[in-house]
């Protein structure tokens, strides 16, 4: 926007010499000073002293119109387009009062011999709707930033939450199984049996596992499977001493849901241990639901880590949880997906007692 002072000069240079010339280049001068304190005052939010500029620079416009004549309206070309800028409310008002000084103040002056200043009053339109449009675009591109930054905060923060459901759910089941064999080993130990070292070593084996699963949830690559998670289940109920009533085969369940449902079976298999004290758990699957029953008198928190984690997975898949006591006793826990209810008994996916 600095071009249009200098255009403003030669207009000075044309029409005004000696210390009328130099009074209308200091005018040029101060106006350029100015024009760039008021962008620097509106960049930095001090809003009222950019008014202020603005303010200086029409009346310094108004004061070189004597000298530069038409010229000056280069300078007005300046003033309108900052005003119709700032103020969306009014710009369509400023800028037609721009464009129609234009036109009609060279006519009005006699003095000057000029008609109508058509090319001054489409120099004030056309720039005024540029300088517009040229704000609009700076104001979408920091949105698009903040909009990127908040992005890049949400997806850091979704991350976070990732990393400790799953440090929850692998942390909460690994460590509890690892409770139950030591447990389990002491009895033995005290009894004088030679099945505590065997129990000893699978609680070492167990801590690596556990190492390993850590790592792999920190780095995202970690894997849940449904089978997997039901053979871990069985040798959890067996440490804890309650009779497992599971699944023998997982065909029943679609590829697409088999991690889901493994998830479900940690969490459910992980309370029963922890809370229910149970003497029987039964694992139910069918192609879109898994139910987890114990006939136990705990009452595993339903507002835990644990089933907020398995709560979130289902919403993301569009299922739902539904965690509550059991009639006519004991604890369920079923997650379903879209489609039919667990098979019941005689079923090729009904459980055998363990």
């Amino acid at each position: 926007m600095l071009i249009y002072p200098c255009v403003t000069a030669l207009g000075v240079a044309q029409y005004a010499t000696g210390t009328t010339a130099v009074v209308g280049y200091a005018i040029v001068a101060a106006f350029c000073v100015c024009y760039a304190l008021t962008g620097v005052s509106f960049a930095s939010g001090r809003q009222a002293w950019g008014w202020v500029l603005l303010g200086v620079m029409a009346v310094l416009f108004a004061a070189e119109l004597p000298v530069a004549r038409n010229f000056a309206f280069y300078l007005a070309a300046v003033v309108v387009s900052s005003a119709a800028m700032m103020l969306r409310g009014y710009m369509a008002l400023i800028i037609a009062s721009g464009a129609l000084a234009a036109l009609v103040v060279p006519w009005a002056v006699r003095p000057w011999r000029s008609g109508p200043g058509w090319m001054e009053a489409a120099m004030i339109v056309f720039t005024s709707l540029m300088v517009c449009g040229f704000s609009e675009i700076a104001a979408a591109n920091r949105a698009l930033l903040e909009a990127r930054a908040e992005v890049a905060r949400l997806a850091s923060e979704a991350e976070r939450t990732r990393i400790a459901r799953d440090l929850h759910d692998l942390l909460g089941h690994s460590i509890t199984v690892i409770a139950v064999k030591s447990g389990l080993a002491r009895r033995l130990a005290e009894s004088g049996s030679p099945r505590a070292v065997e129990e000893i070593t699978e609680v070492e084996v167990l801590s690596r596992h556990i190492l390993n699963d850590v790592r792999a949830a920190v780095s995202g690559y970690r894997e849940v499977t449904l089978a997997g998670e039901l053979a871990r289940a069985r040798e959890l109920l067996r440490a804890a001493g309650v009779v497992a009533d599971l699944p023998t085969a997982t065909d029943a369940v679609d590829a697409a849901h088999q991690e889901l449902f493994g998830w479900a079976v940690r969490e459910g298999i992980t309370n029963v241990v922890r809370h229910a004290r149970a003497t029987r758990c039964t694992v139910s699957l069918s192609a879109a639901c898994v139910e987890i029953r114990d006939d136990g008198t705990g009452t595993p928190a339903p507002g835990g880590n644990g089933l907020t984690g398995l709560r979130e997975r289902m919403a993301a898949a569009g299922g739902t949880v539904e965690a509550g006591p059991a009639a006519p006793g004991g604890w369920r826990l079923r997650v379903t997906l879209d489609g039919p209810g667990p098979q019941g008994p005689g079923s090729a996916t009904k459980g055998i007692s363990a």
